[in-house]
């Protein structure tokens, strides 16, 4: 399976998760591509079986929790993924607030199918996430 991560990441944790998440799906077989969104190809992006999009969260404390700005930008920039399952995930310090459901709905507008929603307080997958690679075909 061709999978396609895609991060925004501001002090390195979101990096580190993805650099995790991407190792964990290589070492099942899959073939894996890690990025930040600036080096990201929107249309290889759109190619993949499988896209992973993270972004840290943004926000005052406790309120207003979002992905960042950036990020949805780039995710506006893909092609039309219909038929494409996606995966959404973030690093987060106090709160992730509605950040994970305001990357599905954008994932979801292009027409992807958004097969799994992450939350990581550090960089380390959570056992939810290592449960779902094994799943993959």
């Amino acid at each position: 399976m061709k999978i396609a991560i895609v991060y925004d990441s501001s002090t390195g944790t979101t990096a580190k998760a993805a650099e995790a998440m991407g190792k964990m799906m290589t070492e099942q077989g899959h073939q894996c591509r890690v990025q930040p969104w600036e080096q990201a190809d929107p249309a290889l992006v759109s190619d993949s079986d499988l896209i992973c999009f993270g972004s840290w969260v943004k926000g005052l404390f406790v309120i207003m929790q979002r992905p960042t700005e950036a990020s949805m930008r780039f995710m506006e920039r893909l092609g039309d993924l219909t038929g494409k399952q996606a995966v959404v995930f973030c690093t987060y310090t106090l709160a992730a607030g509605s950040t994970l459901e305001q990357m599905a709905r954008g994932l979801e507008k292009k027409g992807a199918q958004v097969v799994g929603q992450f939350k990581y307080r550090s960089s380390k997958p959570t056992d939810d996430f290592t449960s779902f690679v094994k799943s993959l075909a």
